[in-house]
């Protein structure tokens, strides 16, 4: 068998290696070649056709009239869905095995998920915040200790616009595992007011003027009736308790304006607004 290898090595053309290591070098690098190229090729198709297919989602989810906050929760996760397919594709047309990527890229999704428990977490909450749906788009809530109206729910955080027009960004987890205060839920509000008055006013007067001045204000509502009711007596007033209904839209603007109103015809009308008073008794000695 020794004799055979050597006599088809000294039968070899040894001159003409360097044109067949050249032949062979350049069909593996056109080969190459072509493979990048239909990767980059499929990864920017790709984008364009996952680009078109989200928007026409978006737009079937319109004419369907679905919620905004569900929407955008869908979009973006078919958004991401899409994307990992396309990355599996043009990791396969560059040659790659695609079956035993598949498999290291779950083994790795598995660890990534151990080392993130925290985005899983914020993943979680924000399925949870659609199913259930404590809040939507364009609602204002206090959550987490912030106070603002829902921008966008993602995938993984909230987007709040506070009222001085601050974006912030809180993760889906911090608002499940809080307490959320949704003020536009309902479509009315109660205004709650503490007016107080000194002892030497007329209690019947002063409540017929509030009346008067509710009365008077078209915004706010009758059904349910309107409150004003002696509710304190405390060390330097009386106080009634003022609690009008209004829709949610006008909370501010009438609490604001009712209060200035009730200032304004207190003092017209000489009914006082009595700070806190103190007694103090002095007692002289006398030296014997």
């Amino acid at each position: 068998m020794n004799d055979d290898i050597v006599t088809k090595a000294a039968s070899f053309n040894w001159a003409s290696l360097p044109e067949l290591l050249q032949e062979k070098g350049l069909d593996l690098s056109l080969d190459l070649g072509i493979k990048v190229l239909t990767a980059l090729a499929i990864f920017y198709i790709g984008r364009l056709v996952i680009r078109i297919a989200v928007r026409a989602l978006q737009k079937m989810m319109q004419r369907q009239e679905v919620d905004k906050t569900l929407e955008t929760f869908i979009c973006n996760l078919a958004r991401t869905a899409l994307m990992v397919v396309l990355v599996i594709a043009v990791i396969g047309a560059l040659g790659v095995e695609t079956t035993s990527f598949i498999a290291i890229f779950g083994a790795a999704g598995l660890a990534v998920g151990l080392a993130l428990q925290g985005s899983l977490s914020n993943f979680a909450s924000g399925v949870l915040i659609v199913l259930f749906r404590p809040y939507r788009v364009g609602h204002f809530i206090e959550a987490a200790g912030i106070a603002g109206s829902v921008e966008q729910v993602q995938i993984l955080t909230t987007i709040l616009k506070t009222g001085d027009n601050k974006q912030i960004v809180v993760p889906n987890s911090q608002i499940m595992d809080s307490i959320i205060t949704n003020y536009s839920a309902n479509s009315t509000r109660r205004i709650d007011m503490v007016v107080g008055v000194s002892y030497d006013d007329d209690l019947d007067k002063v409540r017929a003027t509030i009346k008067e001045l509710i009365d008077a204000e078209s915004r706010i509502l009758s059904e349910p009736a309107p409150l004003i009711a002696v509710a304190e007596l405390a060390d330097s007033s009386v106080n009634f308790f003022v609690r009008p209904w209004v829709n949610s839209a006008d909370y501010w603007a009438v609490k604001f304006d009712l209060t200035e109103a009730i200032k304004k015809r207190f003092d017209k009308d000489d009914i006082s607004f009595p700070f806190p008073q103190r007694d103090v008794h002095l007692y002289k000695e006398y030296a014997d």
